[in-house]
């Protein structure tokens, strides 16, 4: 306990072995006396702010998790029991089919989306439960309710409790055991709940009689204490850490499985697809938004016709479509499993968004008759979409801020949609950067000759060229000396590197999120120091 900016996140974030990769760490950590890391299942950790999928009901969101955290060995209907029995220990059980919520939909309360992330951590009955602020934005009733119910889970099974907390009730207060005040990264008492109040009253700061414990420690802690009063606050640590270490224990080094992979990305698919459903913003936004796009495209370009002059307003619709369309595919998602689950589940609505708004530009503009054409454009505007989601899905990964992560993935994309072949012919664009190799990494490239084979190949347009020496120019001739495109492939070829561009950007993605996980904990163990004092927690 302490005030803000005191510590307690980072001290609770060290504990679990939650240290950011720059930040340097002294002393060692013991469990049960003993130095060695958390293995999986071991110890659980709910974090200050609730990261919930507000789409899912708590009877999903709990049994998802449970599916995915809980090993092979077990049933899924084991699983969904114990999915089950932690609702039941959270008391949730009235609000289990009851959606989590968020902008689109009001759900749960602040306090219930709490009991709902603690139900996710304790599905693995982990030994160890880690809590940052679990009463954070709640009311005094509300957090009394949440802590005690903690409190009742720590007594059934034994588990060990460690929680920060920012300024409880005299009520939250008296449920804890053990008390770590902090003020300013320092300690100031470590020791019993029930012995701080005559640890304050020898020092010289007795708590007036009916004032809440909690209040009186805090407001005495955020004064300007001088350096004397502060050893002298720190006097009885040795002692209290001297009796933690000698309890001793048993190894928690037995480490406990999860799901297998394939199961992982099965769940990982279903709850995308409920996501990706019950989302508006989603995907139903963006369909929303297509269809008005392709009706402006299709309204502005309508019945295009086959005179000389169409032939640049039909590269200008199709360019518009293989860049601009797909500039709104955005994405970013953590893990491996998710990757495919994301993947797969995704599909459907791409299909969608490629199909509907894709027919209502391609017949309004009267393309190139043929349905096999048309399945032709779908088929690239769906891959060129998957592809982007693929590139901002890396660009997510490797920069931490959303923001800039938005700037980031437009301004590649900008660069691609420059030198794509439509803005600078190919035949004109500088050699040494923008033709090799740039010219060749964007996609736009294959997406716009794909397009323009599938429109150009078979059509005939009147030649107004001054001093022409045929009336009629083909489509072949307006694609090799008009768009300058390289002929000696089918635009099938076009789509296929467009796929394999998209399974290369995920496998990017994967790689990139594998050596993450690696080297965030070398780093932490290179910034590291050998403890100067030995201090053991």
């Amino acid at each position: 306990m302490g005030p803000s900016g005191c510590g307690k996140s980072t001290l609770l974030d060290t504990l679990a072995g939650r240290l950011g990769s720059n930040t340097r760490q002294n002393g060692e950590i013991l469990i049960n006396g003993r130095k060695q890391a958390l293995a999986f299942g071991t110890s659980a950790y709910v974090t200050q702010d609730d990261t919930l999928m507000t789409t899912l009901t708590v009877q999903e969101a709990v049994s998802y998790s449970a599916e995915l955290q809980l090993p092979n060995s077990m049933t899924r209907s084991q699983k969904i029991e114990r999915a089950n029995e932690a609702i039941r220990d959270m008391g949730l059980q009235g609000c289990a089919n009851t959606r989590i919520g968020g902008w689109s939909v009001k759900g749960l309360s602040g306090g219930q989306k709490r009991r709902v992330s603690i139900c996710i951590e304790i599905l693995t009955k982990p030994r160890l439960l880690f809590l940052d602020e679990p009463t954070s934005g709640l009311d005094s009733a509300a957090s009394y309710h949440v802590m005690s119910r903690i409190v009742k889970l720590a007594k059934q099974d034994q588990r060990t409790v460690v929680a920060s907390i920012h300024q409880p009730s005299s009520e939250v207060f008296e449920l804890f055991h053990n008390l770590c005040l902090l003020s300013t990264g320092k300690l100031v008492y470590f020791g019993p709940t029930t012995a701080a109040n005559e640890f304050f009253a020898v020092n010289g700061f007795p708590c007036p009689s009916m004032r809440n414990p909690s209040d009186h420690y805090l407001r005495t802690i955020n004064r300007d204490f001088e350096v004397a009063d502060i050893e002298q606050g720190l006097g009885g640590k040795k002692s209290t850490e001297e009796s933690i270490n000698a309890l001793g224990g048993g190894s928690t080094e037995l480490r406990r499985k999860n799901a297998s992979f394939i199961t992982q990305s099965r769940v990982l698919t279903k709850r995308s697809f409920v996501n990706m459903y019950r989302d508006l913003g989603y995907y139903w936004l963006r369909l929303g938004i297509y269809i008005a796009l392709c009706l402006c495209v299709g309204t502005i370009f309508y019945d295009i016709g086959q005179s000389y002059g169409s032939i640049q307003a039909r590269g200008s619709m199709l360019m518009f479509v293989a860049a601009f369309l797909t500039f709104m595919a955005i994405g970013g998602f953590p893990v491996g499993a998710y990757t495919i689950g994301n993947t797969l589940s995704s599909i459907p609505y791409l299909l969608i968004i490629s199909l509907i708004p894709g027919a209502i530009a391609y017949y309004l503009v009267h393309l190139q008759r043929g349905f096999d054409h048309f399945v032709y454009f779908s088929l690239v505007l769906f891959t060129c979409m998957m592809l982007v989601e693929s590139l901002m899905m890396i660009v997510a990964s490797l920069v931490p801020d959303f923001l800039m992560g938005i700037i980031t993935g437009a301004g590649i994309q900008g660069v691609m949609m420059l030198n794509g072949g439509f803005f600078r012919l190919p035949d004109d664009l500088p050699k040494p950067f923008w033709k090799y190799p740039m010219y060749y990494i964007a996609f736009h490239k294959y997406a716009n000759q794909g397009f323009y084979k599938n429109e150009f190949e078979g059509l005939v347009f009147p030649n107004n060229q001054v001093g022409a020496a045929a009336a009629t120019i083909s489509g072949d001739q307006v694609l090799r000396s008009f768009w300058q495109l390289e002929m000696g492939y089918s635009k099938w070829v076009d789509l296929g590197i467009l796929i394999g561009m998209v399974v290369i950007y995920r496998f990017m993605f994967l790689g990139i999120i594998k050596t993450t996980e690696k080297i965030k904990p070398m780093i932490r163990a290179l910034r590291s120091s050998p403890p100067k004092d030995s201090n053991q927690i």
